[in-house]
């Protein structure tokens, strides 16, 4: 089958241990773009040596997953983007079972796996179809139809990580754009971390940071300001009490967690932008 309708685009931070079984996953003749997300020449030329269809960009800083992905398909020049996340793997036929599924449901936005290793949707059923429509996906794998983004654009910049796929797909289902997924679309979602703990550390600081920047932010720019204070106050006067705690019982690396919860939260009510980045070196 020919892949020339296909551009796969893979963001990347830190990902050397993972990138390779995810590349080695896809036909040899499918266009891969990797943007990473640092001015790692030496990996840059590592992977357009290894891999012939490869194109990597160097970002030169870590955009997060909205931004640096807006960029890969800014250079999209095919049909179709697959937009991969760097810990994924395809089958053999997952690519064929993508274009087979575009071609019987040409008016679709996105399309994604409807069942995988990490992610269990509850909601199927045997008497569903193989292929149906959906409201939203998970973002480690989505195949769009570049067309459709014409009108709404891709991925809102304002995101750094978390919510920034659920709200593209809800800004899309109110253009009464399409969403299908597929269960014939397998795609193992390996996950993992680095064994650096202090790396690991920080992207724990990091991912409670966003998690309550974004669910404020979403929450405010679909339903309103007051929606979204109610949806953070809990975690709120949570993340103080438990930084109050954490300090009397001499447990720091707890009281670091919520206090990047705080103030995830409390930059996002008062309206700054998502600033938090891994304090990791950028090389």
């Amino acid at each position: 089958m020919s892949y020339d309708k296909i551009t796969v685009v893979i963001n990347t931070f830190k990902s050397e241990d993972k990138i390779h079984q995810c590349l080695n996953s896809i036909a040899s003749k499918v266009n891969i773009l990797i943007v990473e997300n640092s001015k790692n020449i030496s990996l840059k030329k590592e992977l357009e040596k290894k891999y012939e269809n490869l194109k990597c960009i160097l970002a030169g800083q870590n955009l997060g997953y909205a931004k640096g992905n807006n960029l890969g398909l800014s250079k999209v020049k095919t049909k179709y983007a697959l937009v991969l996340n760097p810990d994924a793997v395809l089958e053999k036929d997952t690519l064929e079972r993508f274009l087979q599924t575009a071609n019987r449901f040409p008016d679709f936005s996105i399309i994604g796996p409807a069942k995988q290793d990490e992610y269990k949707r509850d909601d199927l059923n045997q008497g569903q179809e193989e292929v149906f429509q959906a409201k939203s996906l998970k973002g480690f794998a989505m195949f769009l139809n570049i067309d459709q983004f014409s009108e709404i654009g891709f991925f809102d910049d304002n995101f750094f990580i978390y919510l920034e796929e659920i709200d593209l797909c809800k800004r899309l289902i109110n253009k009464n754009k399409k969403i299908y997924l597929d269960k014939k679309v397998i795609i193992h979602h390996i996950g993992g971390s680095s064994h650096n703990k202090e790396i690991n550390f920080e992207m724990e600081l990091s991912r409670n940071w966003h998690w309550m920047w974004s669910t404020f932010y979403f929450n405010k720019k679909h339903y309103g300001y007051l929606f979204a204070l109610l949806s953070v106050t809990k975690k709120f006067f949570s993340s103080i009490f438990k930084i109050a705690l954490y300090t009397l019982l001499f447990k720091r690396d707890k009281k670091k967690i919520y206090m990047q919860r705080f103030s995830g939260i409390f930059n996002s009510i008062i309206g700054n932008k998502s600033w938090y980045r891994p304090k990791i070196k950028n090389n």
